[in-house]
């Protein structure tokens, strides 16, 4: 048996020429994406990277985000990652949306949640869940919106934020349904409010447009949101997300999250959970 070679200096160690590159942009993207664990976003990246999809790497550093309501781990940064991997599709599959969730550490029960609040199945119209990764950021609707409009923009950082109307219409409806608080007629009248603006502006709207809306008494949510679901009519609106969801034992999941503890019993009492 043939003794193996014997290294006698540095320059007998082979190291792949691209080898440097590829640490030196992964240690970039590590400390501009912050991920919540390391192990676990490295893996998703070098995954990424051998089959030449979307890096789940951040545009930039991002800071704590003061506005969001809770700390889910979810950002607008983190959001825009996941829109750059799954938008070109137009609809994803769960299992593809829970890989590139897991893959930046976000919490899975979370994404249960979002997913059990939006009635998806297998497969998923993205740009409904992006419209729920807003609203889950934003403090109000518009707040909401207003993400959307800086994550989806082309605009260079701290331009105007515009978007097509037909955007902002698709994740306005969608919104405004899943609120269960709004008829089709005021969204309608809501909208059209709009439009003049909007053909001024090449059909584009900007995040200054709602804020013009806002003073002249056009709010566009007729009232202020409490853990997720308005105070107002609430019960019209839980029973009508059990009758339009797949499965009230989802809708029970999103009482036991979003409700004060003293009303789950009697809500998930109607959902037969």
């Amino acid at each position: 048996m043939p003794l193996p070679d014997t290294m006698y200096c540095a320059q007998q160690i082979n190291i792949p020429p691209e080898l440097p590159d590829i640490l030196k942009n992964f240690t970039k993207a590590a400390i501009r994406t912050q991920p919540r664990d390391l192990c676990q976003w490295s893996a998703a990246y070098f995954s990424a990277l051998s089959k030449g999809e979307r890096l789940p790497v951040k545009d930039s550093l991002e800071t704590n985000v003061a506005t969001q309501k809770t700390d889910t781990g979810l950002t607008p940064g983190l959001l825009k990652i996941l829109h750059k991997q799954l938008s070109p599709g137009q609809t994803c599959s769960k299992e593809e949306l829970q890989k590139k969730w897991k893959g930046l550490c976000l919490p899975m029960d979370k994404l249960e949640m979002m997913l059990a609040l939006g009635c998806f199945t297998s497969e998923i119209n993205w740009m409904e869940f992006f419209a729920l990764g807003c609203s889950d950021l934003g403090a109000n609707l518009l707040g909401s919106l207003k993400i959307a409009c800086e994550i989806l923009t082309e605009d260079e950082d701290g331009g105007a934020a515009r978007i097509p109307f037909s955007t902002f219409v698709e994740l306005y409806t969608f919104l405004a349904k899943v609120d269960g608080d709004m008829t089709q007629d005021y969204i309608d009248n809501f909208l059209s409010r709009l439009q003049p603006t909007v053909n001024k502006q090449n059909g584009a709207i900007q995040a200054s447009d709602f804020h013009i809306s806002r003073k002249r008494g056009e709010t566009g949510e007729p009232g202020t949101r409490k853990g997720g679901i308005k105070d107002a009519k609430l019960q019209h609106s839980i029973e009508k997300w059990m009758s339009d969801c797949s499965s009230k034992r989802r809708c029970c999941f999103i009482f036991q999250k979003l409700l004060a503890p003293g009303t789950v019993g009697y809500y998930s009492s109607l959902s037969g959970c």
